[in-house]
Order: structure tokens, then sequence, then C-alpha cells
């Protein structure tokens, strides 16, 4: 065998013993008359130690040769170390090497392979696999898988089975752009590599199965950033014979597992909240409650004067940072600017201080009274040293601005802690959203989501009010899972096709083997879907995804590393019946 041990497990209870290890050269450090060597495996690090004394000349020779990132396999005792090192699991000891072999020598390393490295992200991902041997990587890794293996076994522990579906499926009109797969044997047809396994976990429920789970990979050609690749990973979830009550404990029920095994964070409960609501305490249907900095509405007491902008504005809307008062006038100006980036989009904001001598202060004290201020500071919820910040204009734009105000300014402040844990539950989203281009109806999930009970009449006269039984699961605030109660039958399933603008024969083209099957007993079913890879991310304390999956690709959605995506043989062309344009 290579090794007796690994690099991450000797001890001085291993003093005396001989040991095989192999690994990877992580540091050289000749003295001329000692030489060290760190040797690293997925572990840990083990000192090798080699010295004139106790190691023939021919092996100190050898010794010397080997460079940063050659593959070693070693032999030799462990001995009590003369320098401890108590940051190291082996600190205490070393290895007096007497046998020494290169498996494989190497190129110098484009970047050091050390936790603080000197390569550039795009360097790194174009040498993935050297990224991988750093320890931050790893870690992330290794912690994906154990988040995983946990998702696992809660699931089998409920009951749940784990169903593959397919990758090749065909091409939807809902949702994000599909990536498309040419069929050599059906010239001019092509497959679609699935968004989700939407309706297929919908079948799995018809077919019986009662409890599926899936952790799949999903494909998206849409636009990148930092928490979107064009593959990602779901724990893809169904159960038939539910409500909503049932999906939200036990999904929820997982979360709460995972926050007590990973972090050892025991909740109760994960409170809830309607899709109204988020969005007016908060201006986001993702909320991060970790912290207050919750909205006020101030149309009664800001339009009440003659201050042009607020009058004509559908709302103005403010909040209270905590300790603000103490923001210079420049870092107020910034914060003014920060919002009027095209990002963001504000045209101004309207600050108030407040004193601790409970006096205030504004940017428009020409217009209101301090008893006006102070009916702000009781709505914002602002106390004495708090500063208040207020937008306006139309609803949804100055929500989300304030929205995104509020979450810079709680990265400012230290507020959004990665250590420290919120989930929520928002309920009773819109089943439909209105594209103000077009005119025309979208599903807000997607066309399999049912409405709430006793809501179905409402799509001929009100399509904009019926709410949707559906559910997402936020972790500081990020969604991290979203689900349904599903449409179980054949006419409520035609009505929303209707309603989202597919004609008869369209709805049966893309959708008839879904509504067949809804003929053949299909039971009530639910589902939800977490995304593995911000899930995993945010449980790390972090919210790119981009480290925690083995081979990401770039922003341009590239894979630098094998570059693709590439162009293919002409030859390979005339197969699939493609050509390209000249």
């Amino acid at each position: 065998m290579y090794r007796t041990h690994t690099c991450g497990e000797l001890t001085e209870t291993q003093i005396g013993q001989n040991v095989q290890l192999a690994g990877w050269v992580q540091k050289v450090r000749d003295k001329g008359f000692v030489i060290w060597i760190d040797l690293r495996d997925r572990y840990g690090i083990t000192q090798l130690v080699f010295d004139q004394d106790r190691t023939s000349e021919s092996l100190l020779e050898k010794a010397r040769e080997a460079g940063r990132e050659f593959v070693l396999q070693v032999r030799g005792e462990v001995i009590e170390r003369a320098s401890k090192n108590p940051k190291m699991p082996t600190g205490n000891i070393e290895v007096l090497v007497s046998e020494f072999t290169v498996l494989n020598a190497s190129h110098t390393p484009p970047f050091t392979i050390e936790d603080a490295t000197d390569g550039g992200e795009e360097l790194r991902m174009k040498y993935r696999y050297l990224d991988i041997r750093r320890t931050p990587v790893k870690n992330n890794l290794i912690f994906r898988s154990r988040v995983t293996m946990e998702v696992r076994n809660y699931l089998a522990g409920k009951g749940f089975i784990e169903v593959e579906t397919p990758y090749l499926i065909k091409s939807t009109p809902e949702g994000a752009r599909d990536f498309v797969v040419p069929s050599r044997m059906n010239e001019g047809e092509f497959y679609a590599l699935p968004q989700s396994p939407q309706t297929f976990k919908q079948l799995l429920m018809v077919g019986g199965m009662d409890k599926y789970f899936q952790i799949v990979k999903c494909f998206r050609d849409e636009d990148l950033r930092a928490d979107r690749q064009p593959e990602f990973t779901q724990i893809d979830c169904e159960m038939a014979f539910v409500e909503q009550e049932d999906i939200l404990d036990t999904f929820g029920g997982l979360t709460l597992h995972l926050l007590e095994e990973i972090h050892g964070i025991r909740l109760e409960e994960i409170p809830r909240m309607t899709y109204d609501e988020a969005v007016k305490r908060y201006g986001s249907d993702k909320p991060d409650i970790r912290f207050g900095m919750e909205f006020g509405e101030l149309n009664a007491v800001a339009q009440q004067g003659s201050f042009k902008i607020f009058n004509e504005a559908e709302l103005v809307v403010g909040l209270a940072v905590p300790g603000g008062n103490s923001y210079s006038r420049k870092q107020i100006d910034a914060l003014t600017d920060w919002v009027r980036r095209p990002q963001v989009g504000a045209s101004g904001m309207v600050y108030v201080r407040c004193n601790e001598d409970g006096t205030f202060k504004s940017s428009v004290d020409k217009f209101y009274t301090a008893e006006d201020l102070s009916k702000w500071a009781e709505i914002t919820g602002a106390e004495k040293g708090d500063l208040i910040l207020v937008l306006s204009g139309e609803t949804h734009a100055v929500r989300t601005q304030l929205s995104m105000l509020r979450m810079e300014l709680a990265q400012q402040l230290g507020l959004r802690k990665p250590g420290e844990f919120a989930p929520l539950w928002v309920l009773d989203f819109p089943l439909l959203e209105k594209d103000e281009e077009t005119g025309r109806f979208h599903a807000m999930h997607h066309p399999f989501t049912a409405p709430k009970p006793g809501q179905m009449e409402l799509l001929d006269t009100d399509p904009a009010a019926v709410r949707a039984n559906a559910y997402d699961l936020v972790l500081n605030g990020n969604e991290i899972g979203g689900g349904s109660i599903r449409i179980h039958d054949r006419t409520t399933q035609e009505i929303m096709f209707r309603h989202l603008g597919f004609s008869p024969e369209e709805a049966r083209k893309q959708f008839g083997f879904l509504m067949d099957a809804f003929q053949y007993g299909a039971p009530p079913h639910g589902g939800i879907a977490f995304g593995l890879d911000r899930l995993v991310a945010i449980l790390g304390g972090q919210e790119s995804i981009r480290d925690f999956i083995a081979f990401p690709k770039n922003n341009s959605g590239r894979d630098v590393m094998i570059d693709a995506p590439a162009s293919i043989a002409s030859d390979q062309l005339d197969e699939l019946h493609l050509q390209l344009k000249k």
C-alpha cells in the first residue's frame, strides 16, 4: 500500500512507530545540515525531517530534488518534534524519513497552493484541479458532501425514495431559455436539458411513488452572476396526499435538521410571512430577518405639506438606520450617490437626523415641522441617535430600491453575520404576474401551481388577485427553496393553460402527456426544490456558490479549464443535420 496513515492523523500516540505516508510537497526548507518537507494530502500536513546525523547523504540529495507539488511516498519513524506547532493537529510530531520515493514530479504551479494564494480567479479556474488542493476550496467541497449526506439521510428516514429522471427531455416555453441537444437519429428535432424535473416528479406521484426525492443536475441558459451557473444542482422533492402544512412541516424540519447537525444551532420553528407582508415590511419576497430596519410607509404624514416630490409619489417609504446619526454629511452623500446608481435607480434620497436631545434635523426642514418628523420617527421605529432615510416613487420600484439600500447598510454595519441563520417561510404568492410590455400574464412559479382553495373563479374576473398555493423558503435573505401544491386534475390544468395564453392545441402539444396522466387517478400532491449550491454556500457562511462547485463556469458561462463551449468538426455537424451560418 502507498500509505499506512494520512498526513493529518499522526499524533504523539504514534511516536516510535514506523509509518508510510503519501502526498504532495507543500513546502521545502533546506538549512544545509537539515531539510524539512511539509507533506500534504486531503487530511492535513505532516512535517518530514532529513538531517545529516540520521539520514544518508543519498537520501538528503533526493530530498533536495523535491519541489512544490511533487508527489511523494515516504517511510519513516514518528518522532517528537523539537519545535512544536500548536496550530497544527500534527504539530507535536514529525517523521524521520528512512525511505523516499518520488511518485511524480511537478512543474512549478502557476500560483501558490496556499490558503491566501497569489492566483487571480480566472487563473485559478483555468487550473481548477490545482485550486482544489487549496484548503478553502477542498474544505468547501467536503462541506458540500456533508450537507448532501445529511439531506439524503433525513429524507430516507422520512420514507422518501430517490428516483432518477431523464436528462434528455422536451423543450417547454415557460421559464428560462433551454439548452438544446440536436438528435442525430431524428433529423430537425431536438431534446432539451431539464430546467427542473417538474413534470416527471408529478408523473411519479401519479405512478404512486408517494414520496420522491432526487439530487439532480438542472440546466438554464441564462445570464450569470455570483449565485448562478448554467448547470446547477437541486434537491428535488415531491409528496402525494399532502396539503401545504405537510410540506412546510417536512421541509422546514429538513432545514432545522441541517442547522442543528451542521452548526449545532437548534431552532424550534421557522417563522412565516405572507408575500404581501414581506414586500411591505422589507421590499423583498426574500427578506433577511437577521436584523431590523423594517420599512415605514409615510404617505399619510409626508404628503400633507408642499414638498412636490413626495406629493406626486405613489409611495413614500423610509427606514431607520440604528446609530446612523453619527454619519457625516459625506457618508450620507455617498449613500445618496449609491441609490442614484443605474443598478438601483432612485432619483434621490431624503434624510432625517434623530438627535440625542430629541430634536430632528433633515434635508427637507423647510417643508416639514419637528412634529411632522417625529411622526416619521414613530412610523419607522427610529430612536434617538438613529438616521431616517426616505425614498419615494412608484410603489414596486421604490420598495425594491429601499430594499437594496437596506441590504447595503446592513453589510456596512456588519449586521449580516455569516454565523447567524434566520430561515423564513414566505407564503401566498400571486399566482400570476403581468408582463407590462406585452400585457400577458405569466405563472409566477410555474404553470402547474394550484391557486389557493376557493380562488379559481377569480381567474376570469381579477387574475392579479389570485394567490398561489405556493411557498418559498428563505435563509439570510436568499431564496433556498420554493414549491407549491400542484394542480392534479385535467380541467383545472386546462383552465390554467388558457389563462397563460396557450391555445388548446399548444397546451396539448407541450403538455398533453401530463394532462393525459391526470385522467388516470392523479392524487393530490405538492413539493419543493432546494437550490443545493446556494444552500451549501449560505450554510458555509458565503453567498457566492462558485467555490462550492468542483468545476464551475465563469461569468460568461465558459469552462476555461477545458475550453468549453467549443466548435465541433464539420462531419459532426453533418451527422446532426446542422449548418453554421456563414
